[in-house]
C-alpha cells in the first residue's frame, strides 16, 4: 500500500483499450466493497503501465474512505489536480465524500467551491454530507441554492434530504417534491419517506403512502410495521403480516424484531408467548438480533427462566446478547446474577462495550461490592476501553455508594467533559454518604460550570437533608426550586414532604402535599408514614382513607406505613383489623416487617402474651430483631418468666449485632444474672462490637448539631436541657410547640426517623428493633 503513494505517475498518458478493460474490473470490485482489491488493482496499473483516467479516480477515493487511508486519498487528490481532473463532476463527488468522512468540511466545502461547473452529482454529494453531520439548516440551504442557479434535483438528491430531516412538515414538502419532479415510481425514495413518516408518528400518513405504491418490496412492508411499532399498535402489525403472507412476501426478522419490540412495550406475557411461537414458527429464533430482543421481552415481563433459558441455548453470543442479559437481571433486581454473568462474558473473552462496563458497575453500587467494583475498573484500565461520559459517571456512583467519595472525587476531577448526570451523582454520593456540606458544595461548583440543576439534583439534596433534619437548608432548597422554576412533579414534591416531616415541620409539608395536583402511592405513603412517625395515628388513618378513596390501589408498602403509625400512636383494634383488611381484602401477602408493626403494636398496649403468640404463629423461623421487640416489652412491663424464654431463644440464635447483645444484657442484669451480663460483654468484645450510643441532631441557627445519650460534652448543654421543657416525660417533643431562645433554635428538635431524642438507633431497617416505614419510600425517590 506504501508503494502507491510513491510511484503515481505524474503526467497523463494516452489513453488505451487496457485502461478501460482495467476500470472496468475496479468498478466491479469496488461495487462488491473489495476496496484492497481495488488498490492492488491500481498498482497493477502502475506496474504495467497502464495510465489512469478520470473514471479511475472515484473508485480509488471511496476506497481510500473505506479503508481509512487518509493519506492515500490526499496522493490521489494531489494527481487529480496536477492531472486537470479536478472539474470532473464525478471526482469531485468522491473528493467531498473523502474529506467529509474524515471530518474534514470546510475541505470538502472548497473542493465543491472551486468547481467551475457543478452538476446534480456534486450538489447532492454536499448536500448528504451536512445531512449525515446533522447540519439540517445548512443543507436546506444549498438544496434551495441548487435549485436557484437552475440544477434540478435528482431522486438520490431528495432522498438524501429525507434520510437527513425529522420534523413531519419536512417530510411532507419532499413528499411534495417527489410527486413534482416526477419520482413516484421510485422505489428507494419512497420507502425512504414511508420511513420518515413512521419516525414523526404519522402512521395514517405512511399508511395512505403505503396503499399508493404501485410496487412494494420487503423494505415497504417493514417501513410500515416499523410504524406501527412506533406507536405499539400490535393489532395492525399482526394484520400487515398476514397481508405479507397473502402478497406470497415472507417477514423478515426485522418484521418480526418490530413486532417484539412494540409487544414488549404495550401488551402482556400470554400475547408475549404467541408472538414467540411465531417466531419459532417462521424460523427465526436462531437469529441473533431476535433472539437479543426475545431475551429483552421476557426480562421486561419478569420471566428471568425463559430468558435465561434462550441465553443459554445461543451458541455464538455477540456483545449486544451479552449486555441485554446483563442489563436485565440488573433491572430484575439481581445485581447479584447481573455481576457473575459479566465474569463469565469476560471468561468467554467476549470483549464488553462501555454499556455493558456500566451496568456491571451498576451492579457493584447495589451490592456495595468495592472490591468487585475496583476490579472491573482495573480491567477498563488494562484492556485501554474508551471511557465515555456515562461510563465514568457509573464509575463516580459506584464508589460513592462504597462509601469512597475519595475516589469518586478522583474519576470526576479526571474528567474533561461532565454533564448533568456527572453532577448529579457527585451530589447525590455526597448527600448518601451523610456530608451534606459538600453536597452543597459540590451543587454550588454545579451552578458555577452553567450546568443547570434537575429533579435529582434538588430530590438528592433534599434526602440529604431529610436524613439529618437540616431544616434550614431544606427552606433554602425549597426556596431555589421555587427561584428557579424548576418543573413541578412527584419526585420533588413527595421529597420536599419528605424532608419537611422528618424536620418535624408538619404543617409545611401538608401544605406541599396540598398544593399537588397529584398524588401516587409513593405521596400517599409519605404523608402516612409521616404523620405516624410524629405521634398522629388519627390523622394518618384519615390520610389512608383519603387513599382509599381517590381510587389508587394500596400496596404493601402503605399498608406498613399505616400500621407503623397505628403502633406509635396505639391505635391497637384499628392496626389489626388493617393487617386483616390486607391479607384477606386486597390479598397482600404480609412481609417480615408488617408482622414486626403487628408484635410492637401489641406489645406498645402492653399485650405482651398476645404479641408472643402472634409471633409463634406467624414466623415460621425466628428473627432476633423481632425477638428483640418483645424482649425489651418483656422488661419494661415486668415479664419476667417470658423474658428469660426470649432471652433464651436471642441467645440461642448467637446474635452477632451490638443492639441485640446489648438488650440481652439489660435483661440479665435486670434479674441479676450477672454470669449472663459477663456472657454477652464477651461475646460483644471477640466479635468486636461496639455499642454506637443513641444519638439526635438539633438544627441551631442552621447549624446541625449532634448529641448523643448520656453525653453532656456540648457547652450550652445546661442551656439546652433548661429549654426542653417542652418534652414530655418520655422524652418525645411536642410537635405543636416551637422553642424559641436566644440560642436561635428555629425548629423542633427531632430524629431522623421521629423517635425518642434518647432512643434512636437503626439496624436491618428497624428503629428501636421496630419496623421503620420509609425505608422502601426513600429508594423509590
Amino acid at each position: 500500500m506504501k508503494k502507491i503513494k510513491l510511484q503515481l505517475p505524474n503526467h497523463p498518458k494516452p489513453l488505451s483499450l487496457a485502461t478501460k478493460s482495467h476500470n472496468a474490473l475496479i468498478n466491479r470490485h469496488s461495487t462488491a466493497g473489495a476496496h484492497r482489491d481495488v488498490l492492488l488493482l491500481y498498482f497493477t496499473m502502475l506496474k504495467t503501465h497502464i495510465p489512469p483516467d478520470p473514471y479511475t479516480y472515484p473508485s480509488m477515493l471511496k476506497a481510500c474512505t473505506a479503508l481509512n487511508l487518509i493519506s492515500h486519498g490526499l496522493s490521489f487528490h494531489q494527481h487529480v489536480v496536477v492531472n486537470g481532473y479536478s472539474s470532473d463532476a464525478y471526482i469531485a463527488a468522491s473528493l467531498i465524500n473523502f474529506y467529509a468522512k474524515f471530518g474534514y468540511a470546510d475541505v470538502a466545502c472548497k473542493v465543491f467551491d472551486i468547481m467551475p461547473e457543478r452538476n446534480v452529482v456534486p450538489w447532492t454529494t454536499i448536500i448528504g454530507c451536512y445531512t449525515r453531520s446533522g447540519d439540517v439548516n445548512t443543507a436546506f440551504r444549498m438544496y434551495k441554492q441548487m435549485q436557484y442557479e437552475g440544477i434540478k434535483p435528482s431522486s438520490v438528491t431528495v432522498l438524501t434530504m429525507v434520510s437527513g430531516v425529522s420534523e413531519y412538515t419536512h417530510v411532507q414538502s419532499f413528499h411534495a417534491s417527489s410527486i413534482q419532479y416526477g419520482f413516484v415510481c421510485d422505489l428507494a425514495l419512497a420507502n425512504s419517506i414511508l420511513n420518515s413518516y413512521g419516525k414523526c408518528r404519522r402512521v395514517s400518513d405512511a399508511s395512505n403512502l403505503f396503499e399508493s405504491m404501485d410496487k412494494r418490496d420487503i423494505v415497504s412492508w417493514n417501513s410500515l410495521v416499523s410504524a406501527y411499532a412506533n406507536i405499539d399498535n400490535v393489532r395492525e402489525i399482526s394484520q400487515l403480516i398476514s397481508r405479507m403472507y397473502l402478497s406470497e412476501l415472507e417477514p423478515d426478522q426485522q418484521t418480526f424484531g418490530s413486532l417484539i419490540s412494540a409487544v414488549t412495550r404495550q401488551v402482556g406475557p400470554r400475547i408475549a408467548k404467541l408472538v414467540h411461537g411465531k417466531v419459532v414458527s417462521n424460523g427465526f429464533e436462531v437469529d441473533l438480533q431476535v433472539k437479543t430482543l426475545l431475551i429483552t421481552m421476557y426480562l421486561k415481563f419478569k420471566d428471568l427462566t425463559t430468558a435465561y433459558r434462550l441465553f443459554e441455548s445461543t451458541p455464538d453470543k455477540d456483545m449486544i446478547l451479552w449486555t441485554a442479559m446483563i442489563s436485565g437481571l440488573l433491572q430484575n433486581e439481581g445485581p447479584d446474577k447481573s455481576l457473575s454473568l459479566f465474569h463469565k462474558m469476560i471468561i468467554s473473552n467476549v470483549i464488553p462495550s462501555t454499556t455493558t462496563v456500566a451496568c456491571a458497575l451498576a451492579a457493584c453500587a447495589h451490592l456495595g461490592s468495592f472490591l468487585a467494583g475496583t476490579s472491573i475498573h482495573g480491567y477498563i484500565l488494562r484492556q485501554q476501553i474508551p471511557v465515555d461520559i456515562p461510563t465514568q459517571n457509573s464509575l463516580i456512583t459506584m464508589y460513592a455508594k462504597c462509601g469512597q467519595l475519595d475516589k469518586s472525587c478522583v474519576v470526576f476531577e479526571s474528567m474533561n467533559c461532565k454533564d448533568v448526570v456527572t453532577w448529579n451523582a457527585m451530589v447525590s454520593g455526597h448527600a448518601q454518604n451523610g456530608q451534606l456540606p459538600n453536597a452543597l458544595y459540590v451543587f454550588n461548583e454545579m451552578r458555577k460550570s452553567f450546568e443547570k440543576p434537575d429533579a435529582v439534583t434538588v430530590v438528592s439534596l433534599l434526602q440529604a437533608c431529610a436524613s439529618i433534619g437540616a431544616h434550614h437548608q431544606g427552606k433554602w432548597i425549597h426556596n431555589f426550586i421555587i427561584r428557579n422554576s424548576l418543573e413541578s412533579s412527584l419526585l420533588i414534591d413527595t421529597a420536599l414532604i419528605d424532608m419537611y416531616f422528618k424536620c418535624g415541620n408538619i404543617d409545611s409539608a401538608r401544605k406541599c402535599f396540598d398544593r399537588m395536583s397529584k398524588h401516587d402511592v409513593v405521596t400517599w405513603g409519605t404523608m402516612i408514614g409521616g404523620y405516624g412517625s410524629h405521634g398522629k395515628g388519627e390523622d394518618a388513618l384519615n390520610m389512608f382513607i383519603e387513599f382509599l378513596q381517590s381510587g389508587l390501589e394500596p400496596n404493601h408498602v402503605i399498608f406498613l406505613s399505616v400500621l407503623y403509625s397505628c403502633s406509635h400512636s396505639g391505635l391497637v383494634d384499628e392496626g389489626l383489623t388493617l393487617f386483616d383488611t390486607m391479607k384477606k381484602r386486597y390479598k397482600i401477602e404480609p412481609k417480615l416487617e408488617h408482622c414486626a408493626c403487628v408484635v410492637d403494636l401489641l406489645c406498645r398496649a402492653g399485650r405482651i402474651k398476645d404479641a408472643y403468640d402472634f409471633y409463634k404463629k406467624t414466623f415460621s423461623e425466628p428473627v432476633v430483631d423481632v425477638l428483640g421487640i418483645l424482649l425489651d416489652a418483656c422488661r419494661s412491663k415486668g415479664y419476667k418468666e417470658l423474658g428469660d424464654v426470649i432471652a433464651s431463644e436471642i441467645h440461642s440464635l448467637k446474635p452477632e449485632d451490638a443492639g441485640n447483645l446489648v438488650q440481652l444484657v439489660h435483661n440479665y442484669a435486670s434479674s441479676a444474672e450477672w454470669d449472663g451480663v459477663g456472657e454477652a460483654w464477651v461475646q460483644m468484645r471477640s466479635l468486636g462490637l461496639k455499642k454506637i450510643p443513641a444519638w439526635s441532631f438539633i438544627e441551631i441557627n442552621g447549624n446541625i448539631t449532634t448529641f448523643f445519650k448520656d453525653h453532656s460534652s456540648h457547652p450550652e448543654y445546661d442551656d439546652i436541657i433548661g429549654e426542653g421543657s417542652a418534652f414530655n416525660e418520655d422524652g418525645v417533643l411536642d410537635i405543636d410547640t416551637t422553642i424559641s431562645s436566644d440560642y436561635g433554635i428555629a425548629v423542633t428538635p427531632h430524629t431522623p426517623f421521629g423517635g425518642s431524642l434518647a432512643n434512636t438507633e437503626s439496624r436491618n431497617g428497624l428503629v428501636d428493633g421496630r419496623p421503620y416505614p420509609f425505608q422502601d419510600y426513600e429508594e423509590s425517590l
